[in-house]
């Protein structure tokens, strides 16, 4: 893709896709991408009773035999059942096909501890085949680098060319803010000195990977925000707005545990479905960083917790 404000659509909506791809939609997306991303990859189909002899797909080249598991929730017993019963089918039925077997899984938390445990044991008890594991991460590195006439096709929306601002789905005034902070942000000095941005909650939070990024970033730019509100007449027009960001976090803390998702959700409340501007996207990011920091979104640790806590709970486990 050409621009980076179309592949940050584009990962927004490669996430918002993949949240609702289950079982044999998982399956097709996975064949229909790996179909393109490598010539000698086999999308193996289910044929009668005949089934599909232990393969959801095989590298012809790189002998790699590929299981895919997409359920709704993720469940230790059924992982645990799932990758076994994939791999002795595999083993049974396709021996001498293939030299590593790759587990595809839609888990946006990244690998089940359970999911280890199997890759480890396999490995242990099958010396000579590698073991490998797909995640949302992996799939989103292999759509990546393809034209964007490709990812369009593949995620099944427009990704538009012109770098233009489509219509806000919130109300009027957090338009209005937005245009303004865009504005603000692209004639701040970049050289002023930035308030010193507080990680605890973000850690506190489980906040990783870009998303962490991204907050952290706009947190050293929420001053932009205290500046339009303090310049405002309305003095309610604040409260309203972070009662709607409240309301639309609460919603979708009740659908989604992993924080990413949440975000998502925050970031498509701001933006609506179409393409914004770079320089939207990343003001939004400043939005969701503000209302981070004035405790409307995600939980507040308690106090004399650190983000080492976090890490020797992490270690213990």
């Amino acid at each position: 893709m050409d621009s980076g404000a179309q592949r940050a659509y584009a990962k927004l909506k490669f996430r918002e896709k993949l949240a609702d791809l289950h079982g044999e939609s998982f399956e097709t997306f996975f064949h229909n991408l790996m179909c393109v991303s490598h010539p000698d990859f086999v999308d193996v189909r289910t044929y009668g009773w005949l089934g599909d002899q232990g393969s959801d797909g095989l590298s012809l080249h790189a002998e790699k035999l590929y299981a895919c598991y997409a359920p709704y929730a993720f469940n230790a017993a059924d992982i645990r059942k799932k990758f076994r019963k994939d791999l002795e089918s595999a083993l049974r039925q396709r021996p001498g096909q293939f030299s590593t077997f790759v587990f595809v899984h839609n888990d946006p938390h990244g690998v089940h501890p359970e999911l280890a445990t199997c890759l480890a044991e396999a490995r242990n008890d099958h010396p000579g085949i590698g073991f490998e594991q797909i995640g949302p991460r992996r799939l989103w590195a292999e759509l990546l680098p393809h034209p964007r006439e490709v990812v369009e096709d593949l995620l099944g929306c427009d990704i538009p060319i012109e770098a233009q601002v489509f219509g806000i789905s919130m109300e009027n005034e957090v338009a209005r803010l937005l245009d303004n902070l865009k504005e603000r942000r692209r004639t701040a000095n970049p050289l002023m000195a930035l308030d010193p941005v507080n990680e605890q909650k973000i850690d506190f939070n489980g906040v990783i990977g870009d998303e962490r990024d991204e907050l952290i970033t706009g947190m050293g730019h929420t001053w932009l925000v205290a500046e339009y509100y303090a310049g405002l007449n309305d003095p309610f027009e604040e409260d309203e707005v972070a009662a709607g960001f409240t309301g639309e976090y609460r919603a979708s803390r009740a659908r989604h545990t992993d924080p990413a998702d949440v975000l998502l959700d925050l970031q498509l409340y701001i933006h609506g479905n179409r393409l914004q501007h770079l320089a939207q996207l990343k003001a939004g990011w400043v939005v969701l960083a503000y209302f981070f920091e004035r405790c409307h979104v995600f939980d507040n640790p308690p106090d004399g917790w650190t983000s080492g806590d976090a890490l020797r709970i992490s270690g213990a486990n």
